[in-house]
């Protein structure tokens, strides 16, 4: 297909902004990037998808999510409100997993989707956890994501505390799910939960059981109790500890990373292991602010994710924009630059790492066709040079009118064409409800 009378935003390095051009599509992958004058004059007779002037870029990728977490909008917590993030943990997310069926694996998921089309997802890399439905799990993200269109990076999450026989069920279901013959749309990792959950004997069944060239996505430092467990179980920082067992390295993902010290930083940067920040979750969770500026200038590949929140990926580069400069009380923190190289080129190059035949993030030729139309109206110049203060002050999410996956249209005028939304909320509310019956029980 060709898609025409489009203002391009390539995300390359430098970028551009691209005024009356157009680009043909042949199956997944863009074949061309021209003006529309010669790509019209080249395919005259070609399906034709009208941008209509608004702005044509590519999809936005997670770096780290749980779609598992859809469940916890709006349930009450029991008791007391948690002091702090152990508590959060103890009183929400374990039992809310604990308490999830396969089907209400499925219909956590789905509504994820439906929100990453809407809002101009079109990757995501999930870190999944049901201790009572372990088996099978990963297939059933992974139909979901088939249905949808989207892109992903699924894993199951690791963990000891649910006992030994779960914690091996889950290393079979990541390993499992990774020699799968799989949609081209879906990739996958080893998942662990994180140093304060495992031991190392645990850690070392997992390194010893995944197959080579396989990296892990891990919680790390997010809060200090993982510290201070690491201590006590190793006499090791956490980045030691999981250096010591193998699990870093250029295909393994670190989530949050807030309380690091100066040499875990360096291990991060000497093992090339990519590090995802979250800064909705960590005001959230009120477990600090990690010094990711330090991180980016020792090279540590620093990306954008939203552990759970909703697929607005912008509200998460807002987030990030703000936050450490509320923090440090300096207003030249965290520049917007910053936040396009977390948000883009890395989350980019992270996401190339499990979908390695063509490039992801950047709409040149050769590139997936992973594109995104924006109904965005500048009301000052908006240039390359400027284009991230326009974005985080100017885009919305609402202004994303469609979606295409791998060449494949789910969303055309904010019309979804592979998931029917209400059917899936209402089927979502009834399971939720379930799932909350089974969580509130654990409390009886």
């Amino acid at each position: 297909m060709l898609i025409t009378n489009a203002k391009v935003i390539p995300w390359q390095k430098e970028n551009q902004i691209l005024e009356n051009y157009a680009l043909y599509i042949e199956k997944d992958k863009i074949v061309e990037l021209d003006t529309e004058k010669k790509l019209i004059e080249k395919y005259p007779n070609e399906e034709k998808i009208d941008a209509r002037g608004q702005y044509v870029m590519p999809g936005n990728i997670c770096a780290h999510t749980h779609f598992y977490g859809t469940f916890a909008r709006g349930m009450a917590i029991p008791g007391a409100a948690p002091k702090d993030f152990p508590e959060i943990l103890q009183k929400l997310w374990w039992p809310l997993d604990r308490s999830l069926s396969l089907e209400g694996v499925r219909y956590s998921t789905l509504p994820c989707l439906v929100d990453a089309i809407k809002h101009g997802t079109t990757t995501l890399i999930d870190h999944h956890a049901s201790p009572n439905a372990i088996d099978g799990s990963l297939d059933v993200i992974g139909d979901s994501i088939e249905q949808a269109g989207l892109r992903a990076v699924l894993c199951y999450e690791v963990t000891d505390r649910d006992g030994k026989e779960k914690m091996k069920a889950g290393i079979n279901e990541n390993v499992r799910f990774l020699k799968k013959d799989k949609s081209p749309l879906l990739s996958s990792t080893i998942g662990l939960h994180a140093s304060l959950t495992l031991s190392d004997s645990s850690l070392a069944f997992a390194r010893q059981s995944a197959p080579n060239e396989t990296g892990f996505h891990i919680h790390a430092a997010e809060h200090e109790s993982d510290e201070y467990d690491s201590l006590q179980k190793s006499g090791l920082r956490v980045l030691d500890r999981l250096k010591q067992h193998d699990i870093l390295g250029n295909r393994s993902i670190l989530a949050h990373g807030v309380h690091f010290d100066a040499r875990e930083m360096e291990i991060a940067a000497e093992t090339n292991t990519w590090l995802s920040h979250q800064p909705r979750s960590n005001m959230n969770n009120g477990v600090g602010v990690a010094a990711i500026e330090s991180m980016l200038r020792m090279g540590i590949k620093v990306c954008l994710g939203n552990d759970g929140f909703s697929n607005a990926m912008w509200e998460e580069w807002k987030s990030a924009y703000l936050l450490h400069k509320a923090h440090h009380r300096d207003p030249r923190r965290m520049g917007g630059y910053d936040v396009i190289q977390m948000a883009v080129y890395n989350n980019a190059a992270l996401a190339n790492i499990f979908f390695p035949s063509a490039s992801i993030g950047q709409l040149t030729p050769g590139a997936f066709a992973d594109i995104i139309f924006v109904d965005y109206h500048p009301i000052t110049p908006m240039t390359a040079g400027n284009l991230p203060w326009h974005i985080l002050f100017g885009f919305q999410q609402s202004m994303i009118t469609s979606t295409i996956v791998a060449g494949k249209v789910l969303m055309k005028d904010r019309q979804l064409l592979t998931l029917d939304e209400e059917e899936i909320a209402a089927k979502a509310r009834a399971e939720a409800q379930t799932t909350w019956n089974r969580y509130n029980q654990q409390f009886n």
